[in-house]
Parts: C-alpha cells; structure tokens; sequence
C-alpha cells in the first residue's frame, strides 16, 4: 500500500473515459475515492468507490459532497467542436468557479484540474512549444474558450490554503475510450474520413495509463513541490508521428482499410463552413458532421514538449504509442 493510502479524493467526471480511469488508478494507490458524475455507475461501487450522482452546477451539493476531502481531480467538462457559449460556460466556467469555492468552504488543500492544449491553439502549427506560448485570442470553438477560462481561474486560485495544478494531456485514448478512435472508426466506415491537406503534419496523444499516472504525479507535485504549484502542464506520450499515420494504425485495431483520398485545406475549410451555416440555419441538434476547428486540428501539427512535467512532477510516460496499441487492440478481439 502506498503511503497515500486512506487520502480522501473526489474525482468530478468520474463516469468518464479519464475520470473511470483515474478513480480505478486512486483506488489501486489506496486513496479513498468518491466520484461525482451524472450517472450511476455499479462498477465504481464493487470496487469500493462512493458514487454521487449530481451536476458540478449544482454549487450546494458540491459543497456537501467535498466535506472531509483532501483533494480535487476536477476531469469533468462539457466536450465538443460545437453548441452554444452558454452551456459550454455553465458547466466548464461556472462548473470550476463551484468547485473553486466549494473547495476554500471546505479547507481542501489540493485541486489538480484537466485542462486542454486546445487554450492555447491559434488554427497554426504548434511544434514543440512548451507551457510559455500565451493563451489563444482566437479559440476557435466555445469548448476551446471555456476551458482556457476555467484553466486561468484555476491557476489564479492557487494559494498556500488551496494549491493547484492544471493538466493539458493532449487526445487521450485506450480502452474504454467512446470519443476519440471511435467516432475515426465510425467516419471511416462511412467513407467520410479523409486526408486533409498533407500527410506530413505531425501530433503527440497521450495513452489513458500515462494520462492517469500524470494526474496522482501532479497531487503528489501540489504537496511536495513548491514550483508545481499555480503552473500548467502538457502530458503527452512525448512521441509525435504523422496525424494520418497514426489515424490509419487506430483504423487497423478493427480491421479497416487506411484512409484513402485527399481534400486541399481550403475545400474541407469552406464545406465545413458551409456546413455549420446549415446546421445554424436548421437549428439542428447535435455538431455538424465537420466544422472547422476540427479541419484544422486535423491539418496542422500540434504537440507539445513535455519537459516541464518531467522536471517538476517526475512524469515519464511509460506505456509507448506501440505498448498502447497492442492493450487496445486486445479490446476489439
């Protein structure tokens, strides 16, 4: 057992692909763990884990439920290329300031927050930049803005009564992940995925165990190491390889061909501009099936040097792009 065993954590966003992952990671550390999320989920519980079932916009309740506890991993947002300001705020803005407050309420002394790369990127290759290049003017989607709102009140909050930490682990993927590979999967059995631009942009991911491991680091770093504290931090696998290849390599897990066929930049930019006029014209529900934030996510290099988080949170990814493939391709046997 380690000597965090009987720690008492929260894990917001615990019936998500990280927050699952983390709590099951807490539990094997010996942390005493209480997920908030939305839903229900039996399998936490059988491993001894309390659930709580609320909305992190419910101030009250988070303040009930964060009595006694030593610390936050606050991985709970509102994800997505698309949807209205308002309701992006409300969970990933208003969501923070809650927990925020329901913390300093409460005595608790540590926060590691999950944050984005997304706060800092301009649409523009990012090729081993670290944690100094500034917060984006222009996001380019609500969720993007948002998060670098929640991210700043955060770092602002750190104090000696309440240490903080934001993480900015970049396309997390691996088992048990329901966005990422499988919405590629999906476009590409529908014939949808295609290049866009060149194949010789490049991006780092980072797989679930090591995103996992950065986060019981960074709690470790808020009580042991006065320079972590207030600062944000890229967690990645720290090995970037072609966006396209790797795209085909996740495509290969279930059997399906690599992708074929090229659109130029400026093609996919204006359908999927046109595309978001429909669906804003329509009132549809849901994301218009390409808009252009993803357009340019998918056609300029973006990752991200990973020192800082070597340095001062003793991260080392330990499970390779390679090592991660073979464990995710045992799923879809």
């Amino acid at each position: 057992m380690s000597h965090d065993a009987g720690t008492k954590a929260l894990v917001t966003g615990g019936g998500g692909f990280l927050g699952k992952a983390l709590i099951k990671g807490l539990v094997e550390e010996g942390f005493d763990v209480t997920s908030f999320s939305r839903g229900t989920y039996p399998d936490l519980e059988r491993i001894g884990v309390r659930t709580v079932q609320g909305d992190i916009t419910d101030a009250s309740l988070l303040t009930t439920v964060l009595k006694d506890k030593d610390v936050v991993f606050h991985t709970a947002a509102r994800v997505g290329f698309w949807g209205k300001y308002e309701d992006f705020h409300r969970v990933n803005v208003q969501g923070t300031m809650n927990i925020l407050a329901a913390c300093r309420r409460n005595g608790v002394k540590y926060l590691v927050h999950t944050s984005s790369p997304s706060v800092i990127f301009d649409g523009k290759d990012m090729e081993g930049v670290d944690e100094s290049v500034p917060y984006s003017k222009d996001p380019g989607s609500n969720y993007s803005r948002t998060k670098q709102e929640a991210e700043k009140l955060v770092l602002r909050s750190s104090s000696e009564n309440l240490r903080t930490i934001a993480l900015r682990p970049h396309l997390i993927w691996g088992p048990g992940d329901q966005q990422l590979v499988p919405r590629l999967m999906d476009a590409a059995r529908k014939g949808r995925l295609k290049v866009i631009g060149d194949r010789t942009k490049k991006v780092d991911t980072v797989y679930i165990d090591n995103a996992v491991r950065a986060h019981i680091l960074a709690f470790k770093a808020l009580r042991e190491n006065d320079e972590a504290c207030g600062r944000p931090f890229f967690i990645t696998n720290g090995e970037p390889m072609g966006t396209w290849d790797l795209i085909d390599r996740f495509l290969e897990l279930d059997g399906i061909h690599p992708v074929k066929g090229r659109v130029p930049l400026w093609a996919a930019l204006a359908g999927a501009g046109a595309l978001e006029t429909v669906h804003w014209l329509l009132r549809k529900k849901g994301e218009p099936m390409l808009t252009r934030f993803l357009v340019k996510e998918l056609s300029t290099s973006h990752w991200f040097d990973i020192g800082a988080a070597k340095r001062e949170l003793g991260y080392v990814p330990k499970i390779s792009i390679d090592e991660g493939l073979r464990r995710y391709e045992r799923t879809f046997e």
